[in-house]
């Protein structure tokens, strides 16, 4: 989990919609199924729609910033009232919906306001998501003229 919140409240979002732009070059299509057996689900990306590539990493970015706002609502709540709670004889699980959460979402409401303001001017940059087929190919035709694509690549 720690690593999946570096990676992506680390990184520009800009960056990850390119990135994500750039899977059909790398995949053909994404089955899930039974090894050698029927296949459950099969989605081709050979005539690419980058709104579904867009929505995805919109949302694995924007679900990375709302797990910290939620973490930062229940370690808001005093160890006290836990204590206290399970002293009643009280379950984790009311302890949570009884106890917890009615004070975490006093300090989770406002800040998942504003990330929701923060998306909708995040989704602008989904344009960068089709360019990113045409910056590959640029970038693929002078590393082939200057006989160094990696260096490109890396760039691009």
């Amino acid at each position: 989990a720690w690593t999946y919140l570096w990676i992506f409240r680390g990184t520009p979002i800009y960056v990850q919609l390119v990135l994500w732009g750039l899977v059909p070059v790398i995949y053909k299509n994404i089955q899930i199924g039974v090894p050698f057996g029927p296949r459950l689900f099969e989605f081709s990306l050979s005539d690419p729609n980058v709104f579904w590539l867009a929505v995805l990493g919109l949302g694995l970015n924007e679900a990375a910033y709302m797990a910290e706002i939620i973490r930062g609502g229940l370690i808001s709540v005093p160890e006290g009232q836990t204590e206290a709670s399970v002293a009643l004889g009280m379950s984790w699980g009311m302890t949570m919906r009884r106890t917890v959460l009615p004070q975490a979402m006093r300090v989770i409401i406002p800040p998942t306001g504003n990330e929701f303001i923060s998306m909708l001017k995040t989704t602008s940059l989904v344009t960068a998501v089709p360019y990113s087929f045409e910056l590959y190919g640029r970038s693929k035709d002078i590393g082939v003229a200057l006989f160094e694509p990696v260096p490109l690549l890396l760039v691009a």
